[in-house]
């Protein structure tokens, strides 16, 4: 049922049958009418009373149960000062073997909220072979990454051999050149980069996968002893990867399947006049092929355990997949009850 804008469930309408309960009085098996009519009406009785009890249990405890899950959903969408509105948008549909409900999912950041947008999803295009289903919009997503990149979370640093992991892609002579131009003679331990979104990230759901496009300036500054920091690189690139996300062994996967990288902004203390090329190639080479890869390798770890704090881990995850279609992506998987985290819900609320 719909109750206070969320889904409740309701076993008020139980129906309790007994395939036998038979009274006696002190062992007597063959009792006189009288006796035998006394204990019709006291199993008669004991059968009302049986049924009421049984039923107020379990409609109780399924109150309780839907409870759990509503509070479980709701912390699980809240991370520090980013929320998700997870209310009805419209009655639940209750068919016989199936519950389907459909969720506001607005994103509340601060004075940031985005607005309702139609769900483009058809319930037809699910089958009933898996325990769970979630359908997301593209629209929820392109939010959220908005309200992360308002928290500023959307920010890298790297530095020592990371950053050397990156600058080293290729050991070749035009490489070693490029390295060699762009940081002066400083070590990697002198130099430190900084990558962040200078705007929110626009995503959109496509049947190859989820299609991140953001425009994103990195910087280099080196810090030589003694001496002011100097800023060797800048530039701001406009980057478009697909990735695919799969969940396995309780960890978030990401795949990136094709990337595309424009320059927008170039500056490199080497070149003031940016008529060397092979400055650009190397780096649009190694943003390519270590930069994005690198960037998601940060992300994978993060999202799993944000998920993993709210308790997604203690689950048994069985079969997950993740399907992208235009627009939206579905979610669907089997999936182990955490008895511990049922019990420690019921302790509280006894």
């Amino acid at each position: 049922v719909c109750q206070k804008e969320q889904v409740a469930a309701d076993a008020s309408d139980c129906y309790l049958t007994f395939h036998r309960l038979t009274l006696h009085l002190q062992g007597d098996k063959e009792p006189g009418w009288l006796k035998q009519l006394f204990t019709d009406f006291i199993s008669f009785t004991l059968k009302l009373v049986l049924k009421g009890e049984v039923c107020n249990e379990i409609n109780f405890l399924a109150q309780m149960l839907a409870g759990f899950v509503h509070e479980l959903a709701d912390n699980f969408v809240q991370d520090e000062d980013i929320k998700i509105d997870l209310s009805l948008a419209s009655v639940p549909l209750i068919k016989a073997n199936y519950l389907e409900s459909h969720h506001k999912g607005l994103v509340l950041y601060k004075n940031f909220s985005d607005a309702l947008g139609d769900s483009v999803f058809s319930p037809s295009l699910l089958s009933e072979a898996r325990m769970l289903y979630f359908w997301v919009s593209e629209h929820l997503l392109s939010s959220l990454a908005s309200a992360a990149f308002l928290d500023q979370r959307l920010v890298a640093t790297i530095a020592g051999e990371k950053l050397q992991a990156l600058f080293e892609v290729e050991d070749t002579a035009v490489q070693q050149k490029a390295v060699q131009m762009i940081f002066q003679g400083a070590s990697y331990n002198e130099s430190v980069a900084k990558v962040w979104s200078l705007a929110h990230p626009q995503i959109s759901v496509q049947p190859e996968g989820t299609v991140v496009k953001s425009l994103v300036a990195a910087e280099v500054n080196i810090f030589p002893a003694g001496e002011e920091p100097l800023m060797v690189l800048y530039m701001e690139k406009e980057i478009t990867v697909t990735v695919r996300a799969a969940y396995a062994e309780n960890k978030l996967i990401l795949h990136p399947l094709d990337s595309r990288t424009e320059f927008k902004v170039f500056k490199c203390a080497a070149d003031p006049s940016g008529n060397d090329p092979s400055i650009r190639n190397f780096l649009q080479t190694m943003i390519s092929l270590v930069g994005i890869p690198e960037v998601i390798s940060r992300i994978e770890p993060a999202l799993t355990s944000m998920m993993n704090s709210k308790g997604l881990h203690l689950f048994e995850i069985r079969n997950p997949e993740i399907i992208t279609r235009k627009g939206y992506l579905i979610v669907q998987l089997d999936f182990g009850f955490p008895n511990h985290l049922l019990l420690d819900f019921l302790k509280k609320k006894i």
